[in-house]
């Protein structure tokens, strides 16, 4: 039995790490999230009514005209949080996520995560969290800044329960400022939305001198069957729920964000590792990992 799940952890990271033209150098695959979470992404992909590309039309996806049909007033509230100094990084290690994306100017303000809409959202932004919870396939959302010179690296969502909806709020209106998915460049616009598979591996760029904002959202992904959805919905309340990360103190912070504030103490003690010898850092990882390969095999 034990031999049979490490056949499906490989097979399914095999066909994670080849789906798409882009991919990720092997030692950075064999370490990253999408390897761990290969096999539930994968029963996704088996029982997924959408087509395996990068990009996904829009009008297969009709409940989010709402948003489009008010994203001035979506704007409004999101320029006015930007000016408010909301739209931010975190200041405490309590968004593992998107930690990693703030290093490079990447900046948020949660709306909803996987359940009700945060209590600072239901505050600021009014207009915005009513539109959201009258479309229950919207299982999160936030507003997403970017700004000049800013850069998202190459990366892969680690959930493909859902896919990612993009609509444009304050954008530069610039081919320079472009996410690429799988190596196929979308440039946001003012009032118009994309939606992309975000399990490819994809990085965003604003070349431009202007500041861009969206709307962010993950909208379940279609399954053709009732227990697939409800394997689906399973593992979002309860995985993917617990990642939840506050924009303030009165917002609740997911069981895996309050985890991640000591697990970052390790991560950052291994940087200062790498940076010193990568031979040692990468050799670490190969001990504990293989340890733990051995002792869960050892009969």
């Amino acid at each position: 039995m034990k031999i049979a799940i490490v056949a499906v952890f490989v097979a399914s990271t095999v066909y994670v790490h080849f789906r798409g033209r882009v991919r990720l150098r092997f030692f950075r695959q064999l370490m990253d999230h999408s390897t761990f979470m290969a096999p539930i992404n994968c029963f996704m992909y088996l029982f997924s009514r959408l087509p395996a590309k990068p990009y996904l039309p829009v009008s297969g996806f009709p409940e989010l005209q709402l948003l489009q049909d008010h994203w001035q007033d979506i704007r409004a509230e999101a320029f006015k949080l930007a000016e408010a100094g909301e739209i931010k990084k975190s200041d405490k290690y309590n968004d593992a996520g998107f930690n990693s994306f703030f290093k490079t100017g990447w900046t948020r303000f949660h709306l909803k995560w996987y359940g009700d809409a945060h209590p600072s959202a239901r505050q600021l932004c009014p207009v915005t969290t009513e539109l959201l919870q009258r479309i229950p396939t919207v299982k999160a959302a936030m507003f997403a800044a970017l700004p000049p010179g800013g850069r998202l690296v190459t990366h892969r969502d680690p959930f493909a329960g859902s896919v990612r909806y993009h609509l444009g709020l304050v954008t530069p209106n610039d081919d320079r400022c472009y996410i690429s998915v799988d190596g196929e460049k979308y440039s946001w616009r003012d009032g118009q939305g994309v939606i992309f598979d975000e399990t490819y591996l994809h990085y965003a760029e604003n070349q431009s001198e202007q500041m861009r904002i969206i709307l962010f959202c993950d909208v379940e992904r279609p399954l053709n069957n009732p227990l697939a959805r409800a394997f689906n919905r399973f593992i979002s309340h309860t995985l993917i729920r617990s990642a939840a990360a506050p924009n303030s103190d009165s917002d609740a912070t997911g069981g895996i964000n309050k985890a991640f504030a000591y697990v970052q103490q390790v991560r950052l003690f291994g940087k200062r590792i790498k940076v010193k010898s990568r031979l040692a850092y990468y050799g670490i990882q190969w001990v504990v990992f293989g340890g733990l390969l051995v002792w869960w095999l050892w009969p």
